[in-house]
Order: C-alpha cells, then structure tokens, then sequence
C-alpha cells in the first residue's frame, strides 16, 4: 500500500508545525488533529530521527520542521513516517518480494517497476510547501 495512516498524520502533524512556525508539543497537534496522542508521538519520533524534525525539552518544547518545507519531499516524510520505503505493490520495486514466487517470470514486474518509478519521481518533487498551497 502507498500510505497508511502514519503517512496521513505525518503530513497533517508538519502542515500545522510549518504554519504554526513554532515548537507545537504532541499533546496539541493529537487534539487539533483528533488522533491517539502516542502514535502520534511515535510518527513524529520518526520524523525527529530522519531530520525532518527538530525536537525541543522542556515545558515550551516541541517539534518544528528542521528544514523549510519547500525542501522536504513528499517521498522523504511518508518513508520516513512509514519507516520503510513506499512501494505501491510489494514486488514493484523489487523481483525478490513477489508474492506469487513468480519472480524473474512475472509479466507484470516491469509494468509495476516502471509506474513505481513514476510515482518515486512524483513524490521526490512534490513538497510539503506543495500540499500547504
């Protein structure tokens, strides 16, 4: 699957830390959003680990973006949210994960190769600033 819900609440959590443009705590961002507090905190964790975010201690902590958000792809945030990479289908990047052990032999392979490496090219270009417009 391309996205999950961590990939959604990711970019819902960094389109209001951009806009907010200040250190926002998870308690506030799982309220404004109206999702579970602490897998909310585990995405952003992620996020944090991969330098898409920067965390702050303390009682005015937090989390805002480590880069501008025209600098940070689409493709960068879901893999890092999701931690792995996104493939639309197991084996469309990859032979060696086809679920019907089909392989070298599978007819459908190139044609999941190449719409995958269609969307890998999409999503390296479109940025957080992007889906803020």
């Amino acid at each position: 699957m391309l996205f999950t819900r961590a990939s959604e609440y990711a970019l819902l959590a960094l389109v209001i830390i951009a806009k907010e443009n200040k250190p926002l705590g998870t308690d506030y961002l799982s309220k404004r959003l109206n999702i579970s507090r602490s897998f909310l905190a585990k995405i952003l964790q992620a996020l944090a680990k991969k330098e898409i975010l920067k965390s702050y201690k303390g009682a005015t902590g937090g989390f805002m973006l480590a880069k501008p958000p025209e600098m940070l792809s689409i493709k960068e945030i879901t893999s890092a949210a999701e931690g792995k990479t996104i493939n639309i289908f197991d084996c469309s990047s990859d032979q060696t994960h086809c679920p019907s052990n089909q392989g070298d032999f599978c007819t459908l392979w190139p044609f999941l190769n190449r719409l995958q490496k269609e969307v890998d090219t999409f999503l390296d270009q479109l940025t957080l600033q992007d889906i803020m417009e």
